[in-house]
């Protein structure tokens, strides 16, 4: 066995160059570290704070809300269901009477009667009409 000599060179493995998500990836930027591979690392200037993007976002959050309207529907006047009711009682009517003479349910008499109804121009056009008064306007 002596006089036998080793005439190996270091065999080096190149692989592919790692993907943008690899080098993003914590355990291939350890490897590559490990591996004398060069890495670059770049600081985000928002990383890690509860801030927005843009400073002046907001303000516009908040012109915007201001501005924004009430979201509620319109509801029948006072004076409106008062006239229907008063109209309807002096015809003798119940509600589920007038609501047949008008083709709707009954619940919709009511609900025009306690005021929570979403006003239906061609409902109170049917109620004048069975009623025989102007609920609308000018009496």
């Amino acid at each position: 066995m002596s006089g036998f000599t080793q005439d190996w060179e270091p065999v080096v493995i190149r692989k592919k160059a790692p993907t943008s998500a690899a080098k993003k990836d914590e355990k291939a930027v350890n490897a590559a570290r490990r591996a004398g591979a060069e890495i670059e690392t770049v600081k985000k200037s928002t990383a890690g704070t509860n801030k927005a993007a843009s400073s002046g976002t907001s303000l516009n959050t908040r012109k915007l809300d201001e501005e924004t309207d009430v979201l509620a529907h319109e509801r029948v006047p006072s004076e409106l269901k008062k006239n229907i009711m008063q109209a309807r009682l002096d015809k003798k009517m119940t509600q589920s009477q007038l609501a047949q003479l008008i083709n709707e349910k009954p619940q919709i008499v009511q609900e025009y009667e306690s005021g929570k109804a979403i006003p239906n121009q061609q409902i109170i056009t049917k109620l004048e009409r069975v009623l025989g008064v102007k609920l609308r306007g000018k009496k």
